[in-house]
């Protein structure tokens, strides 16, 4: 995908709306973080990361991911939300804290090979369980770069990818 300069222009404001609401959540949950702004993928990527010189007194950046990252996909909606009511456009920008997307990511990645690998000796499907819509496009992203297919079946929230034989 290629983007224009008024595109990345766009992207880098969702940004920096997203790090200015990020920071006021922060500051109202006594928490320290530096943050990070990126385009990647055609979308605005904004990171919470610890800081450097964090006290720490301050609270933990985990507790805004939470148990499986449900904190973290609300937040992110919120934060859409937020650049929304900015710009009035509709935004796809990705949130990551603490690393937990990365981290994500890489998991699903090694899951998504492993039943590539299960497809290929068995030359039969593999239904992989329930996962969010970001979960779904890393597994479908790493299963079209293996050579195979994938479909995404059920409903919300039990949808899950079906890895399936060439």
């Amino acid at each position: 995908m290629t983007l224009t300069a008024e595109d990345i222009s766009r992207l880098e404001q969702e940004g920096e709306i997203a790090a200015d609401y990020l920071e006021a959540l922060l500051d109202i949950a006594d928490l320290d973080g530096d943050i990070d702004m990126d385009v990647e993928g055609g979308r605005a990527s904004v990171s919470v990361i610890p800081a450097e010189d964090a006290d720490p007194t301050s609270g933990d950046l985990t507790r805004l991911v939470g148990r499986e990252g449900e904190v973290l996909e609300a937040l992110q909606e919120l934060t859409r939300l937020a650049v929304h009511r900015e710009t009035g456009e509709r935004s796809r920008l990705m949130l990551d804290i603490a690393g937990f997307r990365a981290k994500r990511r890489q998991d699903l990645a090694r899951l998504a090979t492993e039943a590539v690998e299960q497809v290929k000796e068995t030359g039969e499907s593999v239904k992989m369980k329930a996962m969010t819509p970001f979960e779904r496009k890393v597994v479908h992203d790493t299963v079209a770069e293996s050579g195979l297919r994938s479909e995404s079946e059920g409903e919300e929230p039990q949808r899950c990818v079906v890895v399936l034989p060439a």
